[in-house]
């Protein structure tokens, strides 16, 4: 079985990020979409609440996606999961610097693990959750980025 893994902080989840989730299903046969804990980063929705709307919007990937949310290290966590490789989406190239400087480090600590990367969608290509916040943030319509349900999230963590 090929097990993938998608990591990211899904602070809110994207069109962006389900277009990765998605095109996947086509390299894996079980994927886990992976939310890292980080106490370093300030974020709009806490751990449990980011875990719910990701299972809400995964729910047609259910048959090959499972989400979790981890701590520590990525190759360690991909290690105890059995996992062939970590799929990283990519919008633009300070995205590929940045995910090539990790990807150096993962293959120095687990040399087995492979990464791949996938090249954001036409759609989705300017979709970024911090976006999605800072425009959110000004009461503006975040519909057209995210799923109805984050969207409808997003607004109460808004309101005045």
């Amino acid at each position: 079985m090929r097990t993938g893994i998608f990591p990211g902080s899904f602070d809110p989840v994207t069109y962006g990020h389900l277009d990765i989730i998605k095109r996947a299903e086509h390299i894996c046969d079980r994927l886990i979409v992976a939310i890292a804990k980080n106490s370093q980063k300030e974020s709009l929705f806490s751990v449990e609440e980011r875990l719910e709307l990701l299972k809400l919007c995964c729910k047609e990937f259910s048959s090959f996606v499972e989400v979790v949310s981890f701590d520590g290290l990525l190759v360690d966590y991909c290690r105890a999961n059995s996992v062939s490789f970590i799929i990283r989406g990519v919008r633009s190239v300070s995205d590929y610097e940045y995910e090539n400087m990790n990807t150096a480090v993962n293959k120095k600590l687990a040399p087995e693990i492979e990464t791949l990367y996938m090249i954001a969608g036409a759609d989705a290509y300017l979709i970024s959750s911090s976006i999605v916040r800072e425009v959110a943030s000004y009461h503006r319509d975040v519909s057209e980025f995210v799923p109805s349900i984050v969207s409808e999230k997003i607004l109460q963590k808004f309101e005045v």
